[in-house]
């Protein structure tokens, strides 16, 4: 749990800084590149490329995306590409034409990325759909793709239409990791929740934008429906309390898969749609 922990409060850092603008190394692509080779070493950059890139032009994804905990893509889709875990030896051993990665990158693959004169761009965490559409944008310009990621942004802003509530009392809701771990007001998946029709009660609870929402103040004051994030076979300590399994029958408990949680694109297509379902459900 603490390694999960540690992984989203990187990401959920990440994320802060995305306010600013991303940033795009300051080196145009080589003449040569007419569909420039692109490696990955960002699981969410991964699950866009897979829609916007021709397979051709992927030299490498990221190794997170051939982890089930951790990918964005399917795992059939990522074993037909080579992996990288982002050092600048691998990086640089492929010989890209573009490096796409997140906010936070190696100095050492930087430094390396400079000499070769390999642009870089970093992708933050997005904080909203518009946002996460600007980065699908950003995406596809740098890979010389324009046409597929408009087409990408049209299925993932009719994704939301589609799922978006009809009237009705929107329920109080809280999407609660593993560690208590609750994204607030100001976060992407806040804002899935208000499209789907749900109301997040992180501010309720006094919490910031993302927090840590004890087991014993969740209880005290319950969710009308509680999105649970964490282990499938619920080893997680908090998500396995037996207090927790007594709250079921007070309020609808619902599994909010983890891979929905951390990334914008097209996992937003997948995201709207479960909590959709869900809020039908009820």
């Amino acid at each position: 749990m603490i390694r999960a922990f540690a992984l989203v409060l990187g990401l959920t850092l990440a994320g802060c800084s995305s306010q600013a603008a991303d940033r795009v190394a300051q080196r145009p692509l080589p003449e040569r590149a007419k569909l420039p080779r692109v490696v990955s070493i960002n699981p969410c950059v991964d699950a866009v490329l897979m829609q916007i890139a021709a397979p051709a032009q992927i030299a490498a994804i990221s190794h997170y995306s051939k982890d089930e905990r951790a990918s964005s893509i399917p795992l059939d889709q990522a074993r037909r590409f080579a992996i990288t875990s982002g050092t600048a030896e691998e990086v640089v051993a492929l010989a890209p034409d573009i490096v796409i990665a997140g906010s936070h990158v190696a100095p050492s693959t930087i430094s390396a990325l400079h000499r070769m004169n390999i642009p870089l761009i970093q992708i933050g965490v997005p904080e909203s759909i518009a946002e996460s559409n600007a980065q699908v944008r950003t995406i596809a310009a740098a890979i010389r793709q324009p046409a597929r990621g408009e087409r990408l942004v049209a299925r993932i802003d009719d994704a939301v239409r589609t799922a978006s509530a009809q009237g009705g009392t929107a329920p109080g809701a809280l999407i609660w990791q593993g560690g208590g771990l609750v994204p607030g007001d100001g976060t992407l998946a806040s804002e899935l929740l208000r499209v789907t029709g749900f109301r997040n009660l992180s501010a309720d609870y006094g919490l910031k934008q993302w927090d840590v929402l004890p087991l014993e103040h969740m209880v005290a004051r319950p969710p009308q429906v509680l999105l649970s994030v964490g282990a499938k076979d619920r080893s997680d300590r908090m998500l396995g309390h037996p207090v927790l399994a007594g709250l079921k029958r007070q309020i609808a408990v619902r599994r909010y898969p983890e891979k929905l949680l951390h990334c914008g694109g097209p996992t937003i297509i997948e995201a709207v749609g479960h909590l959709a379902e869900i809020r039908r459900s009820l």
